[in-house]
């Protein structure tokens, strides 16, 4: 074996990095269980809150090699939302409302026109909204000028009178993504205040839209308003330490008083926070007016006065010591806390009794970016200023533009513009505030805090300080939050339940060990020790399918699960190969050693090629899949790479070893002697009947689905799912009759789900309006109609919802991710076998698959037995597309061999004893995937019913057309050259290897 010594170094290092990583996920869950021990009664009950708050003393303490519980968390193999339970969402930023302020609210006829028309064309097309918004303005005015309409003082230095129709999209455009990126700034920080763990938000490229996954949320509402609220941007004065001194020390005396007395109770975390180190140096965060007409120069912050203000406070706190003094410390603008003791800080100025101290019009807000020192984080406070209304001096709405640009020194900078009216509030607030702070707001969080230097008129301002370009550019977009509209709304929605999600991880577990029984049981019994060394080089797939998804940071999901489970099934087809090799090889009487080295060496093309096509098709998956998709491509593409890896390399190293010591080594047992033996058939004299059936099954599909329609879930469809349980089995056909008023007649379905007792509602009412009223509207007449059995305890345990514009994507989508794959598929297969017949041949059997696969389930549907075909469902398609070509290409290659060794002989001369020499492989391959599917299918829970349901007839149809379809295709469409080529001997079929 060449390269052994590295093959074994790269082992040991995988090994290490995989073990490594998969620590951190033993380290959290034994965090976890001491959490829920020290918060567990003498009766057995668990005190969540108790618990929560053991894990949050432990989340700055270091708890594995110098690691805090948090960055250890941060590195666990984590757990998606359908096994953790949760939220997942999908928001849109709405395109429409940003075009409507650029243009300052026209009410130009043909404008509003061209609006209405590009949302009805955005449902039907992937194209950007600007693009179709300039299309429909084109069509409904050919000569008209979206300048006139777009050039306002808001837009002033972007777009004039004299811009042309595509200048201003491209501002357009621009606007678009500049909200986009804001909104999405605005939701990560939204919900890092939020307090989930391992929250997941993303961008999705080529899409408006937004997915974030929240587990464990278990008040969804408070979700969706966090989520879809419009970003709130204020300008507030801030009082001065001299000015709030007093204040603070009043309060500490209370306080004080009310812990001697044993009438306040502080957490333990409190106690001990660890103090802040003052900076050397003070920030410089300077607001002043910029260059132009206004007279005024940037000045210098000089905070010293502030400076030393605070210093005199804090010493004066921990002088006296008590309550404040343990949770404040100086930071270098101004009072501070840690920021796990933020928490109780605003407990204690929320107490009645402590607001009576505090001016009426003081309120205290937290600054936004947390200073890191070691271990620790600590934000500073700021004492806010309201005015008599309690409304602040200016808002967002205020501002026309906002940039980051550079100051006369070359430091980063943001420059800001104000229309007429905000430009006079400006004016009044700096001029009443010079040498004092202005604090920018965003969502109740300071994001700066510059010293006016003196009154700024004209409405241009510049902020700079110690800016990084990126700092200075998320300062702009916060600024610009305010001036620009970007309202969000959900398109996707699902909700799993804590129960649901354990009961997931039950069916997972139970799925995945009993295919993985199966297997190992299956490759002993078939190899014999061969077997064995195969199992553990599975083994070792399994744990580097783990080692790896911890390393990138990936969550484990069910369809996850089902990706390890599936590639169980296929990582034996490597071994499969090689064996059955091996066993040829054997069968010329090569002594073992010969037979060892051949049998990896000319297996390894067909493996090679078989693993590229289905990475290939996992790649697709994972670009245009999303959610529980995207999941399963990422597990299925990790196992192919590992089980390369496992099932070539470190196999042969056990191979090796175990024959070097042993001196001899079986590949063989009764089963596989007697299996097999004396295969013949001829594959073309039955190509016409095998083209008759499937013609003939697939015609019947078709009807059966113009007789009752597709059976499309919610995915393809939009609309809202329910999945409800009830104390005891309620007939499905009467809680519809039951709904159906409810949902006012619309197209409503519930079936059984997984359990006699649970059911899943679906319905398209109100599937067209994605707000968050219709989301209300339909969950309250759900609740009404389910009244009516109020006595069985109804519950809702989960919910989805997905918009017709989402849904429209998704269908677009699926039918690219399919047409994408066979593509790919046709070009790499026509590159490795010089001829386009055999990529026409592998096409042709895997468009036969997926539409066998089609016709099946809606056969199935037409007598009653319905499972959705849905995004799951999709990647069920692909995932037979990929195995199917897997075995057609080892098929191939096998012709390919022959025909390179017999070039006098004909092509259909070869065929027939190249599918037999290959026919072992392909059935033990396929029997071991379809007796894990059916395991799937049995123990994987109803979630992957309808996948493993569709890899069931998917694996028989890919043996089916791998045999019958793609090969004779090849061979009719290659030309015959006449005459007088040799006849090939059939190949001896390999016999009993010891």
């Amino acid at each position: 074996m060449r390269n052994k010594s590295l093959i074994i170094v790269l082992t040991l290092i995988v090994s290490a990095l995989c073990l490594y990583f998969l620590s951190f996920s033993f380290v959290a869950n034994s965090v976890q269980k001491k959490a829920e021990a020290y918060a567990t009664d003498a009766q057995g009950n668990v005190d969540l809150a108790k618990k929560q708050s053991y894990l949050d003393s432990m989340w700055n303490e270091p708890v594995y090699l110098g690691m805090t519980y948090k960055e250890v968390t941060e590195k666990e193999l984590g757990l998606g939302l359908d096994l953790k339970g949760g939220m997942h969402v999908v928001l849109e930023v709405s395109p429409v409302e940003i075009v409507k302020s650029m243009a300052g609210n026209s009410k130009d006829p043909s404008f509003l026109k061209a609006l209405d028309r590009a949302q009805e064309m955005q449902r039907n097309s992937q194209d950007r909204f600007t693009s179709l918004f300039a299309q429909a303005y084109r069509e409904i005015e050919p000569d008209g000028r979206l300048s006139s309409i777009f050039s306002n003082s808001a837009n002033r230095g972007k777009i004039s009178y004299e811009s042309t129709n595509e200048e201003v999209i491209n501002v357009i455009q621009a606007e678009v993504d500049a909200a986009i990126d804001r909104s999405f700034n605005i939701l990560q920080t939204r919900i890092d205040r939020f307090g989930v763990t391992q929250p997941n938000i993303q961008r999705l490229k080529g899409t408006g839209r937004i997915q974030i996954e929240l587990p464990g949320i278990d008040n969804p509402e408070r979700v969706r308003n966090l989520l879809q609220g419009m970003a709130n941007l204020e300008f507030w004065e801030v009082w001065t330490p001299q000015e709030f001194n007093p204040y603070l020390m009043q309060v500490s005396q209370q306080l004080d008083q009310l812990q001697r007395a044993g009438k306040l109770n502080l957490p333990n975390t409190a106690a001990v926070a660890a103090k802040a180190p003052v900076a050397a140096d003070t920030t410089e965060d300077v607001l002043a007016q910029a260059a132009g007409t206004d007279s005024a120069a940037i000045a210098a912050n000089t905070q010293t006065d502030t400076a030393a203000a605070l210093a005199a406070d804090s010493a004066t706190l921990n002088q006296q010591g008590g309550v404040l003094a343990s949770l404040f410390t100086m930071m270098p603008n101004g009072l501070g806390a840690n920021v796990r003791d933020t928490a109780t800080i605003n407990e204690l100025f929320s107490r009645p009794d402590v607001r009576t101290l505090l001016p009426s019009n003081m309120k205290f807000l937290w600054g936004v970016k947390p200073i890191t020192e070691g271990k620790q984080a600590f934000v500073e406070l700021y004492a806010i200023k309201k005015g008599r209304d309690g409304k602040a001096p200016l808002g967002g709405d205020a501002i026309n533009d906002a940039r980051q640009d550079f100051d006369q020194h070359g430091r980063p900078e943001i420059s800001m513009t104000m229309n007429p009216t905000g430009a006079r509030k400006w004016a009044r607030l700096t001029g009443d505030n010079v040498g004092r702070q202005v604090a920018i707001v965003l969502d109740n969080y300071v994001y700066s805090a510059p010293v006016v230097q003196g009154e700024i008129t004209g409405g241009s301002s510049s902020i700079s300080g110690n800016f990084t370009i990126d700092e200075a550019q998320d300062l702009a977009n916060i600024l610009k939050a305010g001036k620009m509209p970007a309202p969000t709304r959900i398109v996707e929605e699902a909700i799993v339940g804590p129960s649901l999600g354990q009961e997931a991880i039950n069916q997972g577990l139970l799925s995945t060990v009993a295919g993985l029984v199966v297997v190992v049981i299956f490759m002993i019994a078939y190899y014999s020790r061969g077997g064995m060394i195969a199992d553990l080089a599975l083994l070792f797939n399994v744990f580097f399918i783990l080692g790896v998804l911890a390393q990138f940071g990936a969550s484990l999901t069910l369809p996850g699960i089902a990706g390890i489970v599936l590639t169980l099934g296929m990582a034996v087809d490597a071994n499969v190969l090689i064996f059955e090799r091996m066993r040829e090889e054997a069968a010329k009487g090569r002594s073992m050693r010969e037979v060892i080295n051949a049998g990896y060496e000319k297996a390894f093309s067909s493996i090679f090629d078989a693993n590229v096509t289905t990475f290939l098709v996992g790649f697709i998956l994972y670009f245009f899949g999303s959610g529980p998709v995207k999941g399963f491509a990422i597990t299925m593409m990790i196992g192919i790479v590992t089980s390369f890896f496992t099932s070539v390399y470190i196999s042969r190293l056990l191979v090796e070893s175990t024959f070097k010591r042993a001196g001899k080594l079986s590949f063989s047992s009764s089963l596989a002697d007697k299996m097999f033996r004396n295969v013949k058939f001829d594959v073309m004299k039955i190509r016409k009947p095998a083209y008759g059936f499937s013609i003939a099954l697939i015609a019947f599909g078709f009807i059966a689905m113009a007789i009752t329609g597709p059976n499309l879930g919610i995915d393809f469809t939009g609309g809202r799912s329910y999945v409800v349980e009830f104390e005891q089995a309620v007939p499905a056909s009467e809680i519809r009759e039951g709904l159906l008023d409810d949902f006012q007649q619309e197209g409503t379905e519930v079936k059984t789900f997984g359990a006699s007792n649970r059911v899943k509602i679906i319905t398209s009412w109100l599937a067209e309006d994605e707000s968050t009223q219709a989301d209300e509207q339909v969950r309250t007449a759900l609740e009404q109609g389910l009244q009516e059995y109020a006595e069985f305890n109804p519950q809702v345990l989960s919910s989805s919802k997905v918009g017709a514009s989402m849904a429209d994507d998704i269908q677009n989508t699926a039918l690219i991710a399919i047409l994408l794959s066979l593509a790919g598929i046709f070009l790499y297969v026509m590159l490795r076998f010089r001829k386009w017949q055999f990529s026409l041949g592998g096409v042709v059997a895997l468009l036969h698959d997926a539409l066998i696969i089609l016709a099946v389930f809606s056969i199935l549907h037409l007598f009653g037995i319905s499972y959705e075909m849905d995004q799951v469902f999709i990647a069920a398609v692909l995932t037979i597309i990929g195995f199917s070509i897997n075995d057609t290409v080892v098929i191939f290659d096998r012709v390919r061999e022959y025909m390179h060794d017999n070039p006098r002989a004909t092509i259909r001369q070869i065929v027939n004893p190249a599918l037999i020499s290959t026919f072992s492989r392909t059935i033990i391959t396929s029997l071991t995937l379809f007796l894990v599917v059916v395991i799937l299918f049995l123990f994987g829970g109803e979630v992957l019913r309808s996948f493993s349901l569709a890899m069931i007839i998917g694996v028989l149809a890919g043996t089916y057309s791998s045999l019958f379809i793609a090969t004779p295709i090849v061979v009719d469409t290659i030309r015959e050259e006449d005459g007088t080529k040799q006849p090939v001997a059939t190949p001896q079929v390999a016999q009993k290897v010891r």
